[in-house]
């Protein structure tokens, strides 16, 4: 493919994202009920508040286990670094959708015994779970990068003058060199958020149990798709590929769920594009 075609994909998928969402609010905000349209906006932030804080502890916890199994894989001593990959590869191994939905059930025993009350404890110990199940991809990015410019001259180069090993991986090899790898790998992590999200949002609002409730948690566009209204409007799209004519009826009398279905599948696509063109455009590997 030419360059050219390539360079600025990512910021017109960024653009298109945002005139989408913008046109979608406007349509909402003039023909949907103002209850469900509430109701929406609430999803969709929360939706968002839940991804963008699952970013910056993946970011937190992938870079720092990343260095620490690196420098720790050093150690004459294995004891520690086996211990380490232990728990790392038994994270591994849990599903992620498996994990995130234990991980609700938890929130749920703490929402039951009043542990936490506010809403924003609920989005942040979300965030921390879902973390907790995608945060290894960023740790062997981390890693692998490491290992590459390990092989380097200028790493020992700058062993040899005398400048601390821990200086030239965090700010040499991460910062100054893979940064653009590793904002590429966070827009990535924001889609496989959103995804896991909504998914066990609906899992849990059509009744997987009786200790898991979508009552238990705040409004988001995995919960709203799995309310009775919403499910009638997708059940709608179905009723129009046998009857055409009734196609202009989704874009009004089910408003609702077409939107949130819309969303959630708008976004996915565009974050998929916006990956794809930010690593084209930086040529990363």
């Amino acid at each position: 493919m030419n360059k050219k075609n390539t360079t600025y994909r990512d910021t017109l998928w960024a653009g298109i994202w945002l005139f989408g969402m913008t046109l979608l609010w406007l349509w909402d905000f003039l023909f949907l009920n103002k209850p469900a349209f509430e109701q929406v906006q609430e999803g969709f932030l929360n939706t968002l508040i839940i991804a963008g804080c699952t970013i910056l502890l993946s970011l937190l916890l992938g870079w720092l286990s990343g260095v620490a199994l690196y420098f720790l894989e050093k150690q004459r001593f294995q004891v520690p670094y086996l211990i380490a990959g232990f728990f790392v590869n038994l994270l591994r191994s849990i599903p992620q959708i498996v994990g995130v939905l234990m991980g609700y059930v938890l929130i749920t025993l703490m929402l039951e015994h009043r542990w936490i009350t506010s809403e924003w404890s609920v989005l942040l110990l979300i965030s921390f779970t879902i973390s907790l199940f995608v945060f290894l991809e960023l740790s062997d990015l981390v890693r692998e990068r490491i290992a590459y410019f390990r092989q380097r001259d200028f790493f020992s180069a700058m062993l040899v003058c005398g400048i601390k090993e821990s200086r030239i991986v965090n700010r040499e090899v991460l910062w100054k060199n893979s940064l653009q790898h590793i904002f590429n790998k966070l827009i990535s992590i924001f889609g496989v958020t959103i995804f896991l999200q909504c998914s066990v949002d609906f899992i849990v609002s059509v009744g997987l149990s009786s200790n898991v409730s979508s009552l238990n948690f705040p409004t988001t566009l995995g919960s709203l798709l799995a309310k009775i209204d919403s499910k009638q409007d997708i059940l709608a799209i179905s009723h129009t590929l046998w009857n055409p004519g009734y196609i202009g009826n989704l874009f009004f009398e089910h408003l609702q769920g077409v939107t949130v279905a819309f969303i959630i599948v708008f976004t996915l696509l565009c974050i998929y594009k916006i990956a794809n063109g930010f690593a084209a455009r930086h040529e990363l590997a």
